[in-house]
């Protein structure tokens, strides 16, 4: 039997774009993939605007809550995805590891951050195709 592939989302508050990110995850690879967010100086709470553009496309964040990025985090995972923040965390190796430039939800409107939730939604779409056994 084989293993769930595993992703780590990483950005500084853990608050804004890798909750979108990790929930989008959790809700197109339904199961296929294990998922995980983290931060290095993760916020109180996760951004009340990420958490509404989601809730208009079905995803409930509501229950989200930022996490400190450790060690254990980033060796559990395959896939380690930076956001466009700046933080890095440690690197092993073995692991996959890609940023994806995406500007700071923080302080936008909900209209402002709609582009960056979509945005993020295709890169997913993208990065589950990138995980599926192939085929052949």
């Amino acid at each position: 039997m084989s293993r769930r592939p595993s992703v780590l989302f990483v950005c500084v508050h853990n608050a804004g774009r890798s909750q979108m990110a990790a929930a989008w995850l959790e809700s197109l690879s339904q199961g296929e993939i294990e998922v995980r967010s983290a931060g290095s100086n993760p916020a109180s709470r996760v951004n009340p605007a990420a958490v509404t553009a989601m809730a208009e496309i079905g995803i409930d964040i509501t229950a989200a809550r930022p996490t400190l990025l450790t060690d254990e985090a980033v060796l559990e995972s395959d896939v380690v995805i930076t956001m466009g923040c700046g933080d890095v965390g440690p690197t092993f190796p073995g692991k996959r590891y890609e940023d994806w430039e995406l500007p700071d939800p923080h302080g936008l409107s909900v209209a402002d951050v709609r582009p960056i939730r979509d945005q993020i939604g295709r890169r997913v779409v993208t990065l589950i195709e990138s995980l599926r056994p192939d085929p052949t």
